[in-house]
C-alpha cells in the first residue's frame, strides 16, 4: 500500500512535522480493544483517513497497521500519527514481514513505530523456514531485535499461524520460539488458527505467563462452510476462559480484533466489536 493521498499533504504535512507526538489522551478501558486493519484492507488502501476515522467512530480505541506501512516515509507516518491523535485513538502495535527485522531494515522499523507511538512490533510471518534450526534462527532474530528496540521502549513479538502449532521433527515451532526468545518478546496469540489445528489456547497462555502483551481475537468454526467467516464470538473458541487466562496470567495489555473473511468488512468489524463488548463486558 502506498501512502494514501486522501490525507491532504497541503493541509497536514506542514503541521505534522511539528505536531506533538505525545501519547494521545483518551479514556481507555483497562484492556483497550484494537482492530487489525488487515480486516478492512481494501477500504484502507482506497482511503486511509476515511477508514481509520470510521473505525474510531465505531468505538475502537486502538488500531494495528500491517506490513505495507513500512513503505511510508517518516513524514507520512507523522501525518498518520496526527490523524490518530485528532481522533483520540492510538496505534500500539504493527504487523511486519520478517524483512522488517533484518539488520539493514531495523532502524527504519524502529523509527516508524516510534513515530506512530507503538509499544509492540510484531513479526506477522517468519516467511519460509527450514526445520527446527531455521525456527531457532527466527528466535535469534527476535532476540537481536529486542536488544535493539529496548532503548526505544519497543518490544518485538511473534504472531502465530496454524503451522507453528503443528509438530515438526518432534517439536512445535511455537515452542521453539517461546523457549529460545527473551521474555520481553511478545507471543501474540492468534486464537483462531490455534483452535483450527486443535491447539489449546488457554493451556498455551498458562504455559507462558507474562508473554501475551497482545492477542488476536479471531474466531474459527469447524462447521462446513464457516471457518473464518464467523464473526468474533460465534465460533468454537472458549472466549471466557481465554479472557481469564490472558488477563490473570498472560500479561495482557490490549486485545486486537481480526476478521479476515467478510463481504462487508466495515459492518463485520462493527459486529465483532459489539460481540466483544457483550462477551467481555
Amino acid at each position: 500500500m502506498t501512502p494514501d493521498t486522501s490525507i491532504s499533504r497541503r493541509s497536514l504535512l506542514g503541521t505534522a512535522a511539528t505536531a506533538s507526538l505525545a501519547p494521545t489522551a483518551f479514556s481507555a478501558s483497562r484492556y483497550p480493544i484494537s482492530l487489525e486493519l488487515y480486516s478492512v484492507r481494501d477500504e484502507l488502501q482506497k482511503d486511509l483517513k476515511g477508514t481509520v476515522t470510521a473505525v474510531a467512530k465505531m468505538g475502537y480505541e486502538v488500531v494495528e497497521f500491517f506490513s505495507p506501512y513500512y513503505e511510508w516515509t517518516p513524514d507520512y507516518a507523522k501525518e498518520v500519527r496526527k490523524l490518530l491523535n485528532d481522533l483520540g485513538i492510538r496505534c500500539l502495535s504493527t504487523h511486519n514481514s520478517a524483512a522488517s527485522f533484518a539488520p539493514e531494515n531495523l532502524a527504519k522499523t524502529i523509527e516508524l513505530n516510534g513515530i506512530l507511538g507503538c509499544r509492540q512490533v510484531i513479526m506477522a510471518s517468519a516467511g519460509n523456514v527450514a526445520g527446527l534450526d531455521g525456527w531457532k534462527g527466527v528466535a535469534e532474530r527476535l532476540n537481536q531485535a529486542a536488544a535493539k528496540m529496548k532503548g526505544a521502549k519497543l518490544r518485538p513479538g511473534f504472531h502465530n499461524h496454524q503451522m507453528e502449532f503443528k509438530a515438526l521433527e518432534g517439536s512445535r515451532p511455537i515452542d521453539i520460539i517461546a523457549q529460545n526468545t527473551d521474555k520481553s518478546v511478545v507471543l501474540q496469540l492468534d486464537v483462531g488458527t490455534c483452535v483450527e489445528v486443535a491447539g489449546d489456547p488457554v493451556a498455551w497462555i498458562q504455559k507462558n505467563p507474562g508473554r501475551f502483551g497482545s492477542m488476536h481475537l479471531k474466531d474459527y468454526s469447524p462447521e462446513p462452510g464457516k471457518g473464518y467467516a464467523v464473526m468474533f464470538g460465534e465460533g468454537a473458541a472458549p472466549w471466557k476462559q481465554i479472557f481469564q487466562a490472558a488477563e490473570k496470567t498472560g500479561g495482557l495489555e490490549f486485545y486486537v480484533i481480526e476478521q479476515e473473511v467478510s463481504k462487508t468488512p466495515l459492518e463485520a468489524v462493527r459486529t465483532c466489536l459489539a460481540n466483544f463488548k457483550k462477551l467481555h463486558g
